[in-house]
């Protein structure tokens, strides 16, 4: 028997036993779906943590005065070197805006630097009747501070000089609330009057959509100066995970190349500063980039070994279902195989029947269960707001894995049928 007709028959069996068949390629989809979607979700989130938090690239850090730490990590740059005690009250000095400032002059690599603080995220803003909820993040920066975070001046300016000296009442919206309160036209808000927790801002520039991250927009932003922060917000800026307001220092410099360099002289000029001494250890933190995005990726990685383990369990129950399946329809086809004996078909024909069949019915899993975790994937996507993600990966991952599944759920089925006397086959009843 040739090969294209033990492939027909194969397919011709599998399509008369519909029900049996759909039962066993669910469970098999099931499986895949699991493994493909969930890794699929995995690929939008990291697509979306790529983006976020490289807003100021690959060539950039910042100085903070305390470690941050996601899922009980500690990768920063600066560590206690040799020889350097750590001192347990180190960690609890704020960086003061006079430290900040007086890092920005004398630090003279050629770098753009920007010195910020947090005015808390649960601000209200408001223009006449109108309000949004207590949710919008107000910033305190300088005239890099757009920059440096990745956003683009859509109308009107971003803060200047005397804006940041003077801590006037002015600020640069994001898109969210442009939307909210003027409809999506940028220049409308330029040079209005809105207030924020009842203190009247006048509206100086707005910027370009950024997106969101981690489930928070980042658009929802209300920036002005550090200064008028510090008069205004310091308050509201104060929880359990920033329980002391710190200003923290943005450096980015013109060529990746030199960003090892520039932390150097960084942490040469900044030590002076904080009053380190010699023999201890730095108080504060210097964090590159890519740090937080390097961390959320490696813990990624946990859920998509969930994911394989969720896949491997569910399949392997499709294995054992399958392996039934193919034992009782040796047992239904014991005259059929006993007469295929009968007219000279070969053992090795049987076999490759069986075979085929517990492949076929495999992959059609692999083929719903691709396309099934690929939509629901993609769904995740969407919210995101990422990208068609497609895992070519783990699409062939999953049709290798179902191929095998396949082969294993047939290999017994098969020669069980191979190896059956054609006299007793035909006398079955």
């Amino acid at each position: 028997m040739r090969l294209r007709d033990v492939l027909s028959l194969s397919f011709r069996t599998v399509r008369s036993n519909k029900l049996r068949t759909g039962i066993t390629v669910a469970i098999i989809a099931f499986g895949i779906m699991a493994l493909v979607g969930i890794n699929t979700a995995i690929d939008a989130m990291k697509q979306k943590f790529t983006e976020s938090f490289a807003s100021m690239g690959a060539n950039g850090f910042t100085i903070h005065y305390k470690d941050y730490q996601f899922f009980g990590n500690n990768n920063q740059v600066t560590k206690a070197k040799k020889g350097q005690k750590e001192k347990a009250s180190n960690a609890k000095i704020p960086i003061s805006k006079e430290q900040a400032e007086l890092f920005k002059k004398n630090y003279h690599f050629p770098a753009k630097v920007s010195i910020n603080i947090r005015g808390g995220n649960s601000n209200i803003v408001s223009l006449d009747s109108r309000k949004t909820n207590p949710t919008v993040q107000v910033n305190g920066g300088d005239e890099n501070y757009a920059e440096l975070n990745g956003y683009t001046i859509n109308a009107g300016r971003s803060l200047n000089d005397l804006d940041v000296e003077s801590g006037r009442n002015v600020c640069v919206l994001g898109s969210d609330l442009v939307t909210k309160f003027f409809g999506g036209s940028p220049e409308r808000a330029v040079e209005k009057i809105i207030k924020v927790n009842g203190i009247p801002y006048r509206i100086i520039g707005t910027m370009e959509s950024k997106g969101s991250s981690i489930g928070r927009s980042m658009d929802n932003v209300v920036i002005t100066s550090y200064n008028n922060v510090r008069r205004f917000f310091l308050s509201g800026s104060i929880n359990y995970f920033n329980p002391t307001p710190s200003f923290n220092i943005q450096v980015k410099v013109p060529d990746v190349n030199q960003i090892s360099l520039a932390i150097g002289e960084a942490e040469g000029v900044f030590r002076p500063i904080r009053r380190t001494n010699t023999t201890d250890a730095s108080n504060f933190v210097i964090d590159k980039s890519d740090r937080f995005v390097e961390e959320l990726l490696s813990n990624l990685s946990l859920i998509t070994v969930c994911a394989v383990v969720i896949g491997a369990i569910t399949l392997l129950g499709a294995a054992v279902g399958l392996m039934n399946i193919m034992l009782v329809s040796v047992t239904e086809r014991t005259k059929e195989i006993g007469l295929v004996k009968a007219i000279g078909g070969r053992k090795g024909a049987i076999r490759q029947q069986f075979l085929y069949e517990s492949i076929i019915i495999s992959l059609l899993g692999a083929v719903f269960g691709s396309v099934l975790g690929i939509l629901i994937g993609n769904v995740f996507s969407l919210v995101l707001n990422t990208g068609f993600v497609f895992p070519w990966i783990w699409l062939f991952l999953g049709m290798a894995i179902c191929t095998g599944v396949g082969i294993l759920a047939g290999l017994y089925p098969s020669l069980k049928a191979s190896r059956l006397n054609p006299i007793q086959a035909l006398r079955y009843e």
